[in-house]
């Protein structure tokens, strides 16, 4: 079939395919070692990998497939941009001592060998049995949706951080408000067509999107005199759905709903070019949801120069003029929509330049800095990653654990944990931002930090959502639900990251008491940093989770707010990690906040943030938690008394508020916090609540059966009357066929021990009523005037009528009566004395049965 393969097989001495791999997977571990001659050669090998179709290798992202040698190619090949010149010397290093390369012993990974090649007595930790990233491993590519194009190009851009401070716009009142025209009077140039609609559920994804040519969604341009701009989102955290241009310099943008939802438009990141010069343009994104923005105090747009990045070292800044944030005048009637109008004037002519809501912070950002982590000889020691699950699209969700070797077991026990995540919301970069100053700072040496590795273990999951954050989700997971909402959910296939997160902290805390929770998130309405905790109703601790947030303020007083904390824990934020980890035990469980404007606090007031200032703050997060566990309580019992002292006056101004007077000298530390506090100005996600995207067509399925099933049954009866009416029928049917079924004497048998309290009125009751049977025809004649009929007289008349039916069925059987019971009570029976009844009035029953109770035929007519 291949016969360039079969005569180069001819020619070199080659090792079977199977064969050839068992060498190598023994010897990886250790049970292997062969000279070089019983092995094949590298060259000839790699040339039968490159002819071998079995071996090819798919691309990443185009359509043919190239084969790639060895898997740090294969990362130099994806991922040029991200990777710094010392990491490329690393890489270069591995391959040179690739295994797949020639040499003359092969050893083994995990023995240890003294340079004498002599195998010494130990094995070598397995780092790579646990550990996703090793200098011999690959960047994961990012998987997208199967929906979703991907265009090839790799989008990086430089950190810079400005040299004077950024401020806000200052609103004069009289920014333009456009009129929105759409695209039935303008000209649509940028649109995606292949974005899953509402309706529709994630299925499945791949490295690099949808299969097939890439469409190029924009105009062409007509010449060099065209002046249409170009317009791209299709990369990693990218989200713009069209582009409409609605003048020569005025284009009207519609944001991309989060996937498969019809909400969510806040996040914003897409590309621009075929700019011109000194002139202004003005962009209005048309859908936005929220009807409050940090954009009405004056908040910019960030833009980034290619041009200048690349000749000055320029990176992203806030630009942008006559902003203006106001509701759209064109509702559809569902729901309204907010605009966000800004003018902007480019530096250069023909650059390419991007727009974005906060700094990006992408999937392969991540992985890039995580590999770093994992090549770096010292930082290695002490930071072991791990994959904690794969996502819904089959991207990793990483977890670090950071600490120092313990020296003996009991110092290991002793250790706290401290969990920390980000980016439940794949739209609040911001929250990696903080992240990154985190670990920064707890990997490096510091003295600080090398105490904090020393007493605590530290839980990091730094991208909880990478698929969201890939596809450029603003706050939902590819299930189409916010999954801040779900920590309690059971459902580990649909919220995998949630899931898993929750039930590894479960785990840890099992094992030690873990002090802190942060979860790190932006806020879009809310300036400064801040965060929301839980109020603790044990009063041996009472105020301590507010002690934590009041040193982080004292720490960083021009950036972070202690009044804009809020301890109160509301019914809609159950489904939290900040509320889910507290009720299972961490008290110092925290929403970390922070907004994507600016501060209003001390030097840094009406001033936008950058990534230093957020990365400030995840170091400022471990200096308080230096001061918080100081074994010295000064710092601490001082900021418990503050904290008394605030929560006095706070609820001094509550009552004057409500128009009360109340001593507060004996009682205040009684009043409820929860009642203090007004709830918290969280983002509402209670339309991304429930079952997820791919589930609800079962649910509708269900439902529709329901209904049908409802369908089909009788309609329930209105009336009193027609169901007393329903009742009797019923019961009358039921004692009907009771009656057929059973034997004469078993039935009248069972019927009396239905009715046990008529027996002991039977008993005290005249014997007159039995004299004859005129009365009883009376009453079924007085059944058809409308006279109802009691248990006893219903089931006298069953039972006459049974006898009747029976006796004209079979005419040789005749009812023999008794005579009718004297009335005179002096002539009853003595009481200790038994009824001389005759017990052979019926034959005994056929093999050997028991002969059934036999009772007078006088009764038929008087016991129901």
């Amino acid at each position: 079939m291949f016969p360039a393969l079969e005569t180069e097989l001819k020619q070199q001495t080659l090792s079977e395919p199977y064969e050839d791999f068992m060498c190598h997977h023994l010897q990886y571990y250790g049970y292997f070692k062969a000279e070089r001659g019983s092995l094949p050669n590298s060259a000839t090998h790699q040339h039968v990998w490159k002819k071998n179709t079995r071996y090819l290798l798919s691309g990443s992202f185009g359509e043919t497939e190239d084969l790639i040698l060895d898997p740090l190619q294969k990362e130099k090949s994806l991922w040029p941009t991200c990777l710094s010149s010392t990491v490329h010397r690393q890489i270069e290093a591995v391959s040179r001592d690739s295994l797949m390369l020639s040499s003359p012993l092969l050893k083994s990974r995990q023995l240890l060998h003294d340079n004498l090649g002599e195998v010494n007595s130990g094995l070598r930790e397995p780092r790579d049995l646990f550990a996703f990233f090793s200098s011999s491993g690959p960047l994961q590519a990012p998987r997208w949706p199967i929906e979703c194009e991907v265009i090839k190009e790799n989008i990086h851009h430089i950190e810079w951080v400005p040299p004077q401070p950024e401020y806000f716009y200052q609103p004069t009142g009289n920014e333009k408000v456009p009129e929105i025209v759409g695209e039935e009077k303008g000209t649509v140039v940028y649109q995606l067509d292949s974005v899953p609609t509402e309706g529709s559920y994630f299925t499945s994804s791949r490295v690099g999107g949808k299969r097939g040519i890439i469409k190029e969604p924009a105009v062409t341009l007509q010449g060099p005199e065209d002046d249409t701009l170009l317009f791209e989102s299709r990369f990693e955290s990218g989200n713009l759905q069209k582009a409409v241009r609605v003048n020569t310099y005025e284009y009207e943008l519609t944001l991309r709903t989060d996937l498969y939802t019809n909400k969510h438009t806040q996040w914003f990141y897409f590309r621009v070019q075929n700019a011109r010069k000194d002139v202004t343009y003005r962009f209005t994104i048309v859908n936005l949801l929220k009807p409050k923005s940090l954009y009405t105090i004056g908040m910019k747009p960030l833009m980034y120069s290619q041009l200048d990045a690349s000749t000055h070292s320029i990176g992203w800044r806030r630009e942008g003029n006559e902003i203006r944030y106001y509701r759209n005048s064109t509702d559809d009637g569902q729901q309204p929509f907010y605009c966000l109008t800004w003018t902007i004037q480019f530096p250069h002519d023909q650059d390419t330049c991007f727009f974005a809501h906060f700094y990006p912070y992408t999937y392969t950002d991540l992985q890039c800095f995580l590999l770093s982590v994992a090549n770096s000889p010292v930082q290695s020691q002490f930071c072991k990653l791990q994959t904690l699950c794969r996502s819904l699209a089959g991207n990793t969700v990483y977890l670090l654990t950071i600490t120092n070797p313990a020296r003996t077991p009991q110092e290991a026990a002793a250790k706290k944990a401290v969990v920390l995540t980000a980016r439940v919301h794949p739209g609040e970069s911001n929250g990696s931002w903080m992240m990154k100053g985190f670990l920064d700072f707890i990997l490096s040496n510091s003295p600080d930090a090398q105490l904090l590795r020393d007493i605590f273990i530290f839980k990091v999951v730094p991208m909880l959502n990478p698929d969201g954050v890939i596809v450029g989700n603003y706050r939902c997971s590819l299930a189409g639900r916010d999954l801040n909402r779900h920590y309690k959910t059971l459902l580990k296939e649909s919220f995998p990251c949630i899931w898993h997160t929750r039930n590894m902290i479960k785990r840890l805390l099992e094992e030690r008491e873990v002090l802190l929770y942060c979860d790190f998130h932006g806020h879009s309405r809310k300036s400064n940093i801040f965060l929301y905790g839980c109020n603790n109703s044990d009063r041996k601790f009472w105020l301590h989770e507010r002690v934590f947030p009041l040193m982080l303020s004292k720490n960083a007083p021009d950036k972070f707010s202690f009044h804009s904390c809020n301890f109160k824990v509301q019914k809609c934020k159950e489904g939290t990690g900040r509320v889910v980890m507290w009720r299972m035990g961490i008290l110092n469980s925290y929403t970390v906040e922070s907004t994507f404007g600016g501060s209003t606090l001390g030097n840094k007031r009406d001033t936008h943030f950058t990534p230093e200032d957020l990365k400030s703050l995840g170091y400022h997060v471990c200096d308080t938690l230096l001061d918080f566990c100081d074994p010295d309580r000064t710092k601490f019992m001082q900021c418990l008394a503050e904290l008394k002292e605030l929560l006095q006056q706070e609820i001094h101004k509550k009552f004057k508020e409500l128009g009360q007077d109340m001593d507060l000298e004996g009682s205040w530390s009684d009043v409820s916090l929860s009642d203090i506090e007004s709830s918290t100005s969280g983002s509402d996600s209670s339309l991304s609540d429930g079952l997820p995207v791919h589930l609800l067509n079962t649910a509708d399925e269900l439902n529709q059966k329901k209904k049908m099933y409802k369908k089909k049954k009788r309609k329930p009866l209105q009336s009193r009357k027609q169901r007393n009416k329903q009742y009797q029928k019923s019961n009358l049917m039921q004692e009907s066929k009771l009656t057929e079924d059973a034997p004469e004497g078993a039935g009248f048998a069972s019927t009396l021990q239905k009715q046990p309290a008529f027996f002991k009125n039977s008993e005290n009751t005249s014997s007159s009523m039995m004299k004859n049977e005129k009365p009883r025809l009376n009453e079924l004649n007085g059944r058809d005037k409308g006279t109802s009929l009691g248990p006893s007289k219903m089931t006298t008349l069953i039972l006459t009528k049974n006898k009747e039916r029976m006796q004209r069925e079979k005419p040789g059987f005749t009812v023999s009566r008794s005579p009718k019971r004297n009335t005179n009570p002096s002539q009853e029976p003595a009481p200790n004395t038994k009824p001389n009844w005759s017990r052979n009035r019926y034959p005994a029953t056929k093999g050997g049965r028991t002969t059934a109770v036999v009772y007078p035929s006088l009764h038929i007519y008087t016991y129901p």
